[in-house]
């Protein structure tokens, strides 16, 4: 059964930080481009980071870059979200999301389009 699954997420204060992990089972996400999204209520979904499979370079939009660091650990076939200086805008449903396209990332990247394998998300809360 190939799975994408979320963790990490919960309630942090302000200034405060998170490692939001995602874990495969049916796929080495070694072999794919990872994508981290987030749904805040009454909003869009949004692209954050996402990491390529070609080189593992790094794209970030501009709301979480120098805060956010997406990386893997292929031994545990696990991508993390490092989310630093947490801000109550953080505060959203986040996703991770595997697609298997390999050009350089763009902007692209962080749209939902390149990928085809989604997991159930994971609530992060930043309140005081």
């Amino acid at each position: 059964q190939v799975q994408l699954v979320e963790s990490g997420g919960g309630l942090v204060q302000p200034g405060g930080s998170l490692r939001l992990s995602c874990a495969a089972s049916g796929f080495t996400l070694s072999y794919y481009t990872i994508g981290w999204f987030r749904q805040a209520p009454g909003k869009e979904r949004e692209g954050v980071a996402c990491i390529s499979k070609r080189d593992d370079s790094t794209y970030y939009a501009d709301s979480v870059k120098g805060r956010f660091t997406i990386s893997r650990d292929n031994a545990k076939n696990t991508v993390y979200l490092q989310m630093n200086s947490l801000k109550p805008e953080d505060t959203a449903v986040y996703y991770c999301a595997l697609g298997d396209d390999d050009s350089s990332l763009t902007l692209f990247h962080l749209s939902a389009i390149p990928y085809d394998y989604w997991g159930q998300g994971t609530q992060v809360t930043v309140s005081s």
